[in-house]
């Protein structure tokens, strides 16, 4: 019986220490989309980054903006260039927390709607911001998907007039990450 206790004990231990793991990837995806009905665009990074703290929720996004792929070589050029102006301003981060965490439990497998807040800094501007997504937990990863929208001129991204037309007032954003412990 004492030897249950003790094994009981240690799972207890283990389960509730996988909790308050931090969880990290380097390879989450973050797709946006401009469409109108004078272009479609579409730029899409394989490559963000993404730390969580599953005891208390915070988290720390951030993308290298030149790591954003398009199907056209031109349009990388200009988003790079022209609108981001990555060389001045190379990365986009978000830092926040979930804001109803107690309602996710990590260390039990299932899907879970999640809201998040905290700062977005694009192009040099930081935003407070809230989004929606989904929290997966499957066998000890974490998948997190998240859609939301971004108007360029909250983050003073100007649009010359002669192609106004072609981007999108709200660009679709889209995040899915595949999060495992993080091992020290």
């Amino acid at each position: 019986m004492q030897k249950f206790i003790v094994l009981f004990a240690a799972l207890f231990l283990m389960s509730s220490s996988a909790f308050s793991q931090k969880l990290f990837t380097r390879d989450a995806k973050i797709k946006f989309s401009s469409d109108t009905p004078m272009e479609k665009i579409e730029g899409l990074n394989k490559s963000g980054t993404c730390v969580l703290d599953a005891a208390t929720g915070k988290m720390e996004w951030k993308v290298l903006i030149k790591g954003f792929l398009f199907e056209k070589a031109l349009m990388q050029e200009h988003f790079n260039e022209n609108y981001l102006e990555s060389s001045t301003f190379p990365n986009a981060q978000f830092k926040g927390q979930i804001s109803n965490l107690s309602e996710i439990n990590f260390s039990q497998d299932g899907k879970y709607n999640a809201k998040a807040s905290g700062k977005l800094t694009i192009h040099g501007v930081e935003r407070d911001v809230n989004v929606e997504g989904t929290v997966k937990v499957s066998k000890g990863s974490v998948e997190i998907l998240s859609n939301f929208v971004v108007k360029p001129e909250d983050y003073k991204i100007a649009i010359p007039s002669l192609v106004r037309d072609n981007i999108a007032k709200e660009i679709k954003v889209t995040v899915s990450a595949v999060l495992q412990p993080l091992k020290s």
